[in-house]
Formats: C-alpha cells, sequence, structure tokens
C-alpha cells in the first residue's frame, strides 16, 4: 500500500462482491411486483446496486482494461444514473439489473478476485 490512508484497489473489488451479494439476497423470493411495491425491499437492493458503482470508479484502469469481460463503465454509469436521476428510474430497467446483470456480474467479480488472490495478475499487484 502506498500512502497513509490509501485503499488499496483489490478490497474495493471485494466491496462491490459484497454490494452485489445484498442485492441478490435482498430480492430473493420476489418478483417485480413485491419489489416495487415494498418499499424496504426496494430501497435497500436499490442503495446497493449504487454502491456497486463507487468502488468500481477505484479500480486502476490498467486492471479495468485487463479485464474487459467486465462491464465497468456500464457499472460505473448506472451508479451515476441511480445516484443523480432518482426520479427518472424505471423500474423495468432495475428489476432487469437485479434478475439477469447482478447474478452474471457477481461470478466474473469472483473470478476476478480469485485471480488477484492467487497472485495470476503479477504487476497489477504492486
Amino acid at each position: 500500500m502506498s500512502g497513509k490512508g490509501r485503499r488499496e484497489w483489490r478490497f474495493y473489488l471485494d466491496d462491490m462482491i459484497g454490494f452485489a451479494e445484498k442485492v441478490i439476497a435482498y430480492t430473493d423470493g420476489l418478483d417485480q411486483v413485491g419489489f416495487i411495491t415494498r418499499r424496504l425491499t426496494y430501497n435497500a437492493p436499490v442503495r446497493n446496486l449504487e454502491l456497486i458503482g463507487e468502488p468500481a470508479t477505484h479500480i486502476p484502469e490498467r486492471v479495468r482494461g485487463a479485464n474487459p469481460d467486465l462491464p465497468w463503465r456500464l457499472i460505473i454509469a448506472t451508479r451515476n444514473r441511480l445516484i443523480h436521476g432518482y426520479l427518472g428510474i424505471d423500474n423495468d430497467t432495475l428489476w432487469s439489473i437485479i434478475q439477469s446483470d447482478i447474478p452474471a456480474l457477481l461470478p466474473k467479480l469472483r473470478q476476478l478476485r480469485q485471480r488477484v488472490t492467487g497472485g495470476e495478475l503479477g504487476s497489477f499487484l504492486e
């Protein structure tokens, strides 16, 4: 770790995994109507969708570029849209992200984490 108070980028990857896991857990067993009509089961996953994008901005560009199978720009753009466009959030789009995109993203994040842990990324770990 270089510089006091700076966090290693690997920890941000762990954060992304944790937030994605929460989105899945909070919506497990729900259909779209149940998701939309229950404020807590709506707000908690949406907040965690926002949170997935924030640590993505802290993953170094060289790591993002070396892992193009992860939709880095889309993850960050989704976060920005949720944060800044709260009155215009489309529930069908949210539900699609929760049901399709997050379950597809999570194994890719875990695979990257495994590669980091196993030292396969070499110079990216410095």
